[in-house]
């Protein structure tokens, strides 16, 4: 059976905003999706779903108050739905969440593709 698995990693630490490095961090972190999607599990990313409401809301820039009131509200409501989180990446407060949450809430937590059994 497929699980669907949050990937979380590094989104803004260690970019100073940077919008190619927060591109780079958010393209590693689909490319990790893409091998859990061959692997037989459902993907799923907190940046697909907040990032779009984010911009329909009219935030003006990352950390303004429409941001923060989006960004990882989303990803922990998201990570209800998750059979797991794959944490990869560098220092990541937010990613840090994601595994804390996922524990809380009985989440199987990975931190290397090689742990994850094909679906």
């Amino acid at each position: 059976m497929k699980k669907m698995i949050l990937v979380a990693g590094p989104y803004r630490s260690g970019t100073n905003d940077d919008p190619e490095k927060i591109a780079a961090n958010v393209q590693q972190m689909t490319d990790v999706a893409l091998q859990l999607f061959e692997r037989g599990h459902l993907p799923m990313l907190g940046e697909w779903v907040a990032l779009p409401l984010i911009e329909t809301a009219g935030s003006t820039g990352i950390g303004d108050p429409v941001f923060n009131q989006i960004f990882h509200p989303v990803a922990v409501d998201l990570l209800a739905h998750c059979d797991a989180v794959l944490r990869i990446g560098g220092p990541s407060e937010g990613a840090d969440e994601m595994v804390a949450q996922g524990r809380k809430l009985g989440k199987a937590v990975f931190t290397s593709l090689d742990e994850i059994k094909f679906a």
